[in-house]
């Protein structure tokens, strides 16, 4: 029978005995809030639809977030970290040769998922489990090839490679500073809220647009009223129309959601602030470190400033919607909803089409995020033309696609650095094509408010819908830039051809 509030609890975690409060809260914050268990990941809480907290409770697989903490007296929680030193070494070794990991956020949890199958139902399909998880980087081919590695006990060493080169293609497909090893695949990549100051404020967003503050995460959530991570029942709705003309091909998308899993985190000691990042650029705005340093500055206190995922859903920037029309012969006109750099990106691959800034209701966008405005144009002049050339982006290098039971993929971005990082990112780039064309978007109302703020009506393709990637790689003398943006291009643009041009994105939206 569960403790009741006020009391305490002893459990076991990680193998030792451990007498905690048995407070109305999660285990998640069991582990990482009072326990300091930083393997354990917050994607969603209290969503439990990412995965990322997922931990062992007495061998099988739960998702932390949504489990109360005063039912875990005398239960045996096993997270990544009090994983048997053998097998967590098999998993890092495994996601590190195939390249199943990039930032490391989700894999910790994915890990303990495919651990408990292993016991369960030893040489069973891991694709459908999985489908308890989120995993925006990876595309989830590499994740089951490093499952079925570590199923068929094949030995692969993570210590063999230049993880140097490795971690500097990492950044140069990322777009920012990366780490590279078999250390990664177990959530230690460096992100900010693990290395927060134990006796730091915590501050999150408020609905008046400020912040409120506590000296713990459930104190500042509590001031803050935090908003419910809930799904609307409206359905996404391209927000602009086609411009009038004589079109070959038309196109409209609708709002989108970058879905990043590692949520907007900071924290300052002042003076200077630690940020989060990645997300292929739908972070490269956020206003966390400058918020840290400010309440810092003002309380002479270290500050922990950390989203929800409804906050991140509500105020992170969103791939801007486009509706357009093209012709063969590449002219045509693209309405876009209003973005700061929008018009250059597109005119820097597809000068023939007019571009048409539009005030539109809705949340805001950014040009940041992968080849925002670039991929819908180049994918409308494909679909024009009626075939889909190599893809060149400013600066980067050729992809071409074919999109059919497989997804086949040729990319040459000069010198290789470390091929399993390259390919890596390149199917997580198909994937993220893929999803993106045939089922991402969300709703928002009539005021252009976020409707849907749960990870799951983003819209994101599982592992069990996920065609196969293959990809080629050209390793040329070249100086090594970006592939995995001309991929993701390219693989859009087959995407859509393959399924017949229908003039709305996306395609087939199913939950």
């Amino acid at each position: 029978m569960p403790a009741p509030a006020g009391d305490h609890i002893t459990l076991t975690v990680d193998g030792r005995p451990v007498s905690a409060p048995a407070g109305d809260f999660s285990l998640l914050t069991l582990l990482r809030e009072h326990l300091g268990i930083r393997e354990v990941k917050d994607g969603c809480s209290p969503q439990g639809q990412c995965g990322a907290c997922t931990v062992l409770v007495d061998g099988a697989a739960r998702v932390a977030c949504v489990t109360p903490a005063r039912r875990m007296a005398g239960r045996r929680i096993t997270t990544l970290a009090g994983l048997d030193p053998a097998r967590r070494e098999a998993w890092a070794d495994a996601f590190c040769a195939t390249g199943a990991s990039q930032c490391g956020f989700c894999t910790p949890g994915i890990i303990l998922r495919l651990e408990s199958l292993s016991r369960r139902s030893p040489g069973a399909d891991p694709s459908g489990p999985l489908s308890a998880h989120l995993c925006r980087c990876t595309g989830w081919q590499t994740i089951l090839e490093a499952a079925r590695a570590v199923e068929e006990g094949a030995h692969v060493p993570g210590g063999s490679r230049d993880f140097a080169a490795a971690a500097r293609r990492a950044a140069i497909e990322g777009g920012g500073s990366q780490v590279a090893g078999p250390h990664v695949a177990c959530g230690e990549g460096g992100f900010a809220d693990d290395s927060a100051p134990p006796d730091a404020l915590v501050a999150v967003p408020a609905p008046d647009g400020g912040w409120a503050l506590g000296e713990t995460l459930a104190e500042a959530r509590q001031a803050a009223g935090a908003a419910e991570g809930r799904r609307s029942t409206l359905r996404p709705t391209p927000p602009l129309e086609v411009p009038p003309g004589a079109w070959d091909r038309t196109l409209q998308t609708c709002w989108s959601e970058p879905a990043y899993l590692e949520l907007d985190a900071s924290w300052c000691a002042p003076p200077d602030p630690l940020a989060t990042g990645g997300a292929c650029g739908a972070k490269a705005r956020s206003d966390a470190p400058a918020v840290a340093r400010r309440l810092a500055e003002e309380t002479g206190r270290p500050v922990r400033v950390l989203y929800s995922r409804p906050d991140a859903t509500r105020l992170g920037p969103k791939r801007p919607p486009v509706a357009g029309g093209a012709n063969a012969d590449g002219s045509g006109r693209l309405a876009v909803a209003r973005t700061p750099g929008i018009v250059e990106a597109v005119a820097a691959v597809a000068p023939g089409l007019e571009v048409i800034e539009t005030d539109v209701a809705g949340p805001p966008t950014s040009a940041e995020p992968r080849a925002a405005g670039v991929l819908e144009a180049l994918a409308l002049l494909a679909g024009a033309r009626g075939t889909a050339d190599a893809v060149r982006l400013p600066g980067g290098g050729v992809a071409t696609a074919h999109v059919g039971e497989v997804i086949s993929v040729e990319v040459d971005c000069g010198h290789l650095l470390d091929e399993v990082v390259l390919r890596s990112y390149c199917i997580g780039a198909a994937h993220m094509a893929y999803s993106l064309v045939t089922s991402e978007a969300i709703a928002t109302d009539d005021s252009g408010a976020v409707a849907d703020l749960t990870v799951r009506s983003f819209g994101v393709v599982p592992a069990s819908r996920t065609p196969p990637v293959d990809v080629r790689i050209v390793d040329s003398d070249g100086e090594p830039v970006n592939g995995s943006d001309a991929v993701f291009v390219a693989v859009a643009a087959a995407t859509w051809l393959a399924m017949g041009c229908p003039p709305v994105w996306p395609t087939d939206r199913r939950s």
